[in-house]
């Protein structure tokens, strides 16, 4: 859908709703797992509130695979609804202090998970790996050639990896960073791609100064900016993610960054989740 908005003067800005994909497997998650299924037993790592969680857990009840969800941190009850929901689904739930949380790559912790729940496919947090690098150049292709710029929120950096991977010709792809002090992003956008395709490639890069104080945090400036856009265009805005990606996309329209006549498409990743 074209969104027409007297603050982007000089540009076309449409917006890529994957957020409509389906209610419960939404948006990016869909386009990552599509590549990582086929499994009987899925792993995923998460933290509490985690979209992926959800998501992982909604597809194995969809389709009838085993899931395990790894959280960060310690159990509390009540569940929150994230975690809640994961359950109903039939995910069975096992938490991580934080200190064996950031090791959760390491081959001992790797190990002691398969010793305790038996073979599954592993699912990094995030489920940036190569696969998911692939689900997600379908959003290039699908856009082709209405859109000169794609832009997406990054969290892990499968998205932007994915994006990148399935553009053709002059066009471009622009990411913006959820995380503060995301510049190690780069780095990981760079190895999902070496992994999926073979190749770094140079059409795509990402902004750093849109994070709005880091990952989850939503200030007043933001939230004034989502409100109004729901209010104006009557898309629902997700927060963490697809707020600061619209934010940085109008600020970045204000200093002249895009040429005048650009068509810059904006891939709506994920919808809000009922608290």
């Amino acid at each position: 859908m074209e969104i027409e908005d007297r603050r982007l003067p000089g540009v076309r800005l449409l917006l890529k709703r994957d957020d409509l994909i389906h209610a419960q497997v939404t948006g990016n998650k869909w386009r990552k797992l599509s590549g990582n299924l086929g499994h009987e037993r899925v792993l995923a790592f998460g933290g509490a509130h985690s979209n992926l969680i959800r998501a992982v857990a909604s597809a194995g009840h969809l389709l009838g695979f085993e899931t395990i969800g790894v959280i960060r941190g310690e159990e509390h009850r009540p569940l929150n609804p994230t975690l809640a929901h994961a359950v109903a689904c039939g995910m069975r739930l096992t938490y991580l202090d934080r200190t064996t949380y950031r090791l959760k790559h390491t081959q001992p912790v790797i190990d002691a998970l398969r010793a305790r729940w038996g073979p599954f496919h592993l699912l990094p947090e995030g489920a940036g790996n190569a696969a998911a690098v692939v689900g997600c150049a379908a959003i290039a292709e699908e856009i082709g050639d209405l859109a000169d710029v794609i832009c997406c929120p990054v969290g892990t950096g499968g998205t932007l990896a994915g994006i990148s991977a399935g553009l053709t010709g002059a066009r471009r792809a622009v990411g913006f960073a959820v995380l503060k002090g995301g510049a190690f992003l780069r780095d990981e956008v760079a190895r999902l791609q070496r992994e999926a395709i073979g190749r770094v490639k140079d059409d795509w890069t990402i902004e750093l100064d849109y994070h709005f104080g880091g990952y989850a945090r939503c200030p007043a400036e933001l939230e004034g900016f989502a409100a109004d856009f729901e209010a104006r265009h009557g898309v629902p805005v997700e927060r963490i993610y697809v707020a600061k990606m619209l934010a940085g996309i109008f600020a970045m329209v204000r200093e002249g960054r895009f040429s005048p006549g650009t068509r810059i498409a904006a891939v709506v990743t994920g919808a809000p989740f009922p608290s």
